[in-house]
């Protein structure tokens, strides 16, 4: 999916943390035209590490995002997975245009079935790259990958390709 500077998103715990470790997090409100943070995703990020990139930012430069979510979409009253994701895909149903940053396969699939838009924390990094907020994506991959995310050489190799860099 193609993002432009207009989109709106909201973001997961998982690429908050990630981007956190990364060092990017700070670029999130300069990749979107409104970034939501919905509540639940806070308390899934508070449970990490008090030194933690991304609960320090929740607490500080990340507080305006910060979005009650009031009760679950329908859609989601039966779904197994975590409440910051679920927070997130009923944001997204409710407000039209936002795009949901998640990591999560099952919320992902969940969230394309639903209808709503969905990028990752790769794709996050690679806008950053394309819009020169970052000079290189790799070095930013690299770091992700080295402070435990999960992600398939398959995986970095095409955002490294989207990113333009070999």
């Amino acid at each position: 999916m193609t993002s432009g500077a207009a989109d709106r998103w909201v973001v997961n715990a998982s690429p908050v943390i990630l981007l956190g470790k990364a060092g990017v997090l700070h670029l999130l409100p300069a990749l979107c035209a409104e970034l939501v943070v919905p509540e639940g995703v806070v308390a899934e990020v508070a449970d990490g590490a008090a030194a933690d990139r991304g609960r320090c930012w929740l607490k500080g430069e990340g507080r305006p995002y910060l979005r009650r979510v009031p009760s679950l979409h329908p859609a989601l009253a039966e779904w197994g997975g975590g409440a910051g994701e679920a927070e997130v895909i009923t944001w997204a149903l409710h407000h039209p245009g936002f795009t949901a940053i998640l990591d999560d396969r099952a919320a992902r699939n969940l969230a394309i079935g639903l209808g709503v838009p969905v990028i990752g924390s790769l794709r996050v990094i690679v806008l950053a790259k394309e819009r020169g907020l970052i000079a290189r994506a790799r070095p930013v991959f690299e770091c992700l990958r080295g402070s435990g995310g999960y992600v398939s050489d398959e995986l970095i190799a095409r955002a490294i390709q989207l990113a333009g860099e070999s």
